[in-house]
């Protein structure tokens, strides 16, 4: 899936509490309110002394999504980025003027998946990377970085994925290689304990006629998730994920 702003060479992954780069490296945020500000005002420093071309991933918090059900009607990029508008200000009210908003087609006539960063984040993280050697190739959520990653292995079939973020867990569920839904929700500590009858909530709520039970965890550290015997988990780390190549 391309979605959002693309190419690649250094690989940052951009948090509230974290800025992860490539090599294994990250460096640790001091505690904010500021969402994305804290995050920018310690990039230049991360970016000092280097060039090429750079791959930025954002954290869900930074981010917004929404789905938008096929419609043969809609013929151009155009008509379908409209569509989100309006759908995200159904959702969030007049703030959407304040976002940049991408719409990707995931299926020749399916769902696509729509999302919305402030305009502010990327007209300031544009301005950081000018100041540098370094071009700005590729921006995108950390939902896509990990659906870029699974793809291959999830192709046409059906399975819940799962980013945690601190606090913060998003969940998209995929059914038979397409979006059905995407949620967000806080979370403690212990969520790996309630995963299980998290997603039995999030399967009541959209009354699935038939359970879907894989799990793809994006989750920080190697810590496992157990689920129930009928579950199906499986573990990407989440730090890995903030740098791959997608």
């Amino acid at each position: 899936m391309s979605l959002l702003w693309r190419n690649r060479e250094l690989r940052l992954g951009l948090s509230p509490e974290r800025i992860y780069v490539g090599g294994g490296k990250s460096i640790d945020l001091a505690p904010s309110e500021d969402g994305w500000q804290a995050a920018l005002a310690a990039l230049p420093g991360v970016l000092k002394g280097r060039s090429g071309l750079a791959w930025v991933v954002l954290a869900d918090q930074f981010v917004r999504y929404a789905l938008l059900p096929h419609n043969e009607s809609l013929k151009s990029d155009e008509e379908w980025s409209a569509l989100a508008r309006h759908r995200f200000s159904v959702l969030h009210g007049p703030r959407v003027e304040e976002w940049e908003v991408r719409v990707a087609r995931t299926a020749p006539s399916g769902v696509r998946l729509a999302c919305a960063a402030d305009r502010a984040l990327l007209h300031r993280l544009s301005e950081i990377f000018e100041k540098t050697d370094l071009k700005l190739g590729s921006v995108q959520p950390f939902l896509i970085a990990a659906f870029n990653r699974i793809r291959s292995r999830v192709g046409q079939g059906s399975c819940w994925i799962v980013v945690e973020e601190a606090g913060r867990l998003t969940l998209a569920l995929m059914q038979r290689g397409a979006w059905v839904a995407v949620r967000a929700r806080r979370c403690d500590g212990h969520w790996r304990k309630a995963l299980a009858e998290i997603l039995e909530r999030e399967s009541a709520f959209l009354g699935l006629s038939q359970p879907v039970t894989r799990v793809i965890v994006c989750a920080q550290g190697a810590q496992p998730v157990e689920l129930h015997e009928q579950w199906r988990a499986e573990a990407i780390d989440y730090r890995e994920l903030a740098i791959s190549k997608g």
